[in-house]
């Protein structure tokens, strides 16, 4: 009997067939290609005639003590086939079919080692390629080794260990720095590693994140704040009733709820990591900037900056588990630094860390049709039945998932299944409902009413239909929105929706301005530069309220929006369209202290007279509307019927973001030669959307809305439609810019309505990107400090609801 295993990313398969060495090439090959494993990738041969393993799968991990500087090591045990007697890394073992890295990690070194640690308390490192010969060739490694890095704050007392004998004969702690030259030199009795290769990542990520320089961290996080502008927002609740007044303070509270999940759905162990940064903000003044640029991108990742962690493990929450070893008389037990990765989780909190794109489309693939459904819905998590299982058995106080979860899971093989928000968030999402429905006794208003009670019904029901329509037809002075609806934080295929509140007063007179945009929408649809045959006949006009905002919670994080088109469910868009919602303050305040002077550095003397408030704002409002047009439902080539997001997945966000921008630009001159705008508009329309090119770029590539505008900009350089100057500066030809906006608006709405998504990421490789024009506005608005967004700052009036 052979066991061929294969490695795409993370993911570890295996099949088990009986085979002679002649035929195994063949086989392999075969296996290879039906499970669509990467040409070059390593593959496990476990071969009972020959006597001969080669192995693919392999995790490491460290067990690391601050306070020492330490790494633990143990003794291999004498009966090893590898390496007998030799000193090795904490813990390891090859990764069983079927099982994940993660799991594995955990099960090894409560194994081995007798330790019992929840999922936060590993931190993958690194991945790299393991290849040696021993054994007299016996023992072949050509192997992935996944390292995690377990960070304890003082080394575990040799007592708490219960050693696994046919693994383990002992263990010790060796100062890293010391370690390192015992490999480097090959002394005999550790087992070998190459410190000069990729396994030198270990010692070199230990010795940067500890070798703090207090001053440069500072300077640097004063840097990255000094990037937003405090802006006070002191709007007046003297237009409330009293009655409203009243509600606005229990929907200010279940917004702190939903807060609360918004932190939890970026990471696991992020409410713990706010909790703790804030706890110790006072301590320094290091500690204190820490926390202030955490507040604003609620992560340990910089919005502005690709997402890059501003922070380490070594400034992570601390710990303490009592129960996870043997007991120590007078030792209280582990403490250990809840860790984070270094790269920010494309799945975020939505998916098991250790899953990948493959595994999670393998498995999809296994389910029904109202399965499928549920796991690509926007309204659960996937989990890890391994995962599960383990919390129950190595630690039962540390499941994320409820004890009801886990009787209502299915009874399959499948590793992966589906947890609704209300199960998942169940306790919190109770709470919220309970503010909602206090909220909706004392309101007067009978649409707001509505929307509160039937809110607070879907928190509990994890059903959003009613309260979404509730929130299409809300006519009311205090306007609210509240419940999971943005898709940004999946990178893994923008299925998952994050929680978040916008709470404002309705500006009537704004209102009422900008109503011409939706009374047009099906005008707009029908003139789209898109070929007929896939134009919707069925447009809905986009009510358009806008508000003067007050509060805001959840997934508001770095950048502020101005502005937003919901809900984002198809089902809901095609029976009634969407809904706009403007945020006039946040739009007057983004142009004033960051649109303006961007183009006071970027834009070209001769057209900075068009800079203006009113070709800024009105842009905004078209892009929302065009949120609302274009294609949602679609029908595939082979027939089937699909969405534009199922489709294109992780790269719809972006082009979404792109599409209703550049379509903005189409609609609005559509518009203007309608007669419908002023004329005047045109100009000013083109060259603020340039200077907000930069604005939103700025913001970074791994961000939607910093993809699309980089893509847009770059189309439109390329085709001559922005002009860079000598002095640096940037203008447009109002001659070209017309068939360039056209052009780029026909080339993403076809391929949405295709759900094309290889042209989609063709399309975004080759222009969403970081060009030399771009890199020349940007190294300049840098040198002149002009700052990237604005931090809202509410203000104590809120105290007196």
């Amino acid at each position: 009997m052979t066991k061929v295993s294969g490695r795409d990313g993370d993911l570890l398969y295996s099949v088990y067939f009986s085979a002679s060495r002649e035929e195994f090439q063949f086989k392999a090959s075969e296996i290879w290609r039906q499970m669509k494993w990467a040409k070059g990738e390593c593959i496990n041969v476990e071969d009972d005639d020959q006597g001969q393993e080669i192995h693919t799968e392999r995790g490491s991990r460290w067990i690391y003590s601050e306070s020492t500087q330490e790494l633990l090591l143990q003794r291999r045990a004498d009966c090893k086939d590898s390496w007998p007697g030799q000193w090795d890394i904490s813990s390891a073992g090859h990764i069983s079919a079927g099982d994940s890295s993660l799991v594995s990690a955990r099960r090894e070194l409560h194994e081995e080692l007798g330790i019992n640690l929840p999922k936060d308390a590993f931190e993958l490192i690194f991945i790299f390629l393991q290849e040696c010969v021993i054994n007299d060739g016996k023992y072949i490694n050509n192997e992935f080794n996944d390292v995690y890095l377990v960070t304890t704050l003082a080394p575990i007392p040799f007592e708490a260990f219960t050693l696994q004998e046919t693994e383990v004969s002992s263990v010790k702690y060796v100062n890293w720095a010391d370690y390192r030259s015992l490999l480097a030199s090959g002394n005999q009795e550790y087992v070998p590693y190459d410190v000069c290769g990729q396994y030198g990542k270990l010692f070199n990520i230990i010795e940067q994140r500890y070798k703090e320089n207090m001053e440069s961290r500072s300077l640097a996080l004063q840097k990255q704040l000094g990037r937003y502008v405090p802006v006070n927002l002191d709007t007046e609740l003297t237009a409330l009733s009293k009655a409203d007044r009243e509600a606005l303070s229990f929907i200010i509270k279940a917004s702190a709820v939903v807060d609360d999940i918004f932190f939890d759905q970026v990471w696991y162990s992020n409410l713990m990591l706010r909790d703790w940064l804030k706890k110790h903000s006072d301590a320094s003044s290091l500690d204190r900037l820490k926390w202030m640029y955490y507040a604003i991108n609620k992560s340990p990742w910089s919005c502005l900056d690709e997402e890059k962690a501003f922070l380490t493990t070594a400034d992570s929450a601390v710990r303490l588990l009592a129960e996870s070893t043997r007991r120590v008389p007078g030792w209280k037990g582990i403490e250990y630094r809840a860790a984070f990765p270094m790269v920010k989780p494309p799945g975020a909190n939505f998916y098991p860390p250790d899953m990948d794109k493959t595994e999670f489309e393998l498995w999809k693939g296994s389910l029904g049709d109202n399965e499928k459904e549920a796991a690509t819905g926007f309204f659960n998590v996937i989990k890890r039945h391994g995962e599960v299982e383990l919390d129950s058995v190595l630690s039962p106080l540390e499941s994320g998932t409820s004890s009801q979860a886990r009787q209502d899971q299915h009874a399959n093989s499948d590793d992966l299944f589906v947890v609704p928000f209300s199960q998942e968030y169940g306790d919190r999402l109770l709470k919220a409902a309970e503010f909602l429905r206090e909220a909706s006794q004392l309101t007067d208003s009978p649409s707001l009413k509505k929307l509160l009670k039937t809110k607070a019904d879907a928190f509990l029901s994890n059903n959003y239909y009613d309260s979404d329509v509730a929130w299409m037809e809300l006519d009311s002075k205090l306007d609210v929105t509240i419940g999971p609806y943005e898709t940004y934080e999946d990178g893994l295929f923008g299925y998952k929706a994050t929680f978040e509140a916008f709470v404002g007063i309705r500006d009537d007179t704004a209102t009422s301005q900008v109503k011409l945009f939706g009374d047009h929408l099906e005008d707009l649809e029908q003139n789209l530069p898109l070929d007929n045959v896939y134009k919707s006949k069925d447009v809905v006009a986009a009510p358009i309220r806008v508000i003067q905002l007050i509060y805001n919670a959840g997934d508001v994080k770095g950048p502020q929006t101005v502005a937003f088109n919901l809900p984002n469910d198809e089902l809901i868009v095609n029976e009634r369209g969407t809904s706009m919602v403007m945020l006039k303050n946040i739009s007057e305040a983004k142009f004033k202290h960051i649109l303006q002077p961007i183009a006071d550095v970027c834009i070209n003397m001769e057209q900075k007279e068009y800079i203006d408030f009113e070709s800024f704002y009105t842009h905004t409002v078209c892009h929302e509307c065009c949120h609302g047009i274009g294609p949602h439902s679609i029908i595939l080539p082979s027939g089937q019927k699909s969405t534009v997001r199922l489709e294109l997945q992780e790269v719809h966000s972006a082009l979404e973001e792109a599409k209703a921008d550049i379509v903005g630009l189409w609609a609005l001159r559509f518009l203007i030669n309608q007669g419908l705008l002023p004329k005047y508009l045109l100009k000013p329309m083109y060259v603020s959307f340039l200077a907000g090119c930069f604005r939103s770029v700025r913001f970074g590539l791994e961000e939607a809305h910093g993809k699309g505008q980089a893509l847009q900009f770059n189309w439109l350089y390329d085709k001559g439609a922005f002009i860079l100057h000598s002095d640096e500066t940037f203008s447009v030809d109002f001659t070209k810019v017309d068939g360039a906006t056209e052009s780029l608006s026909r080339e993403i709405l076809t391929i949405q309505a295709k759900g094309d998504k290889s042209a989609a990421k063709s399309l975004l490789q080759e222009y969403a990107k970081m060009s030399q024009p771009l890199c020349t506005a940007l190294e300049k608005l840098e040198r002149f400090q002009v700052p990237v967004d604005i931090t809202p700052i509410f203000t104590g009036k809120l105290s007196l609801v």
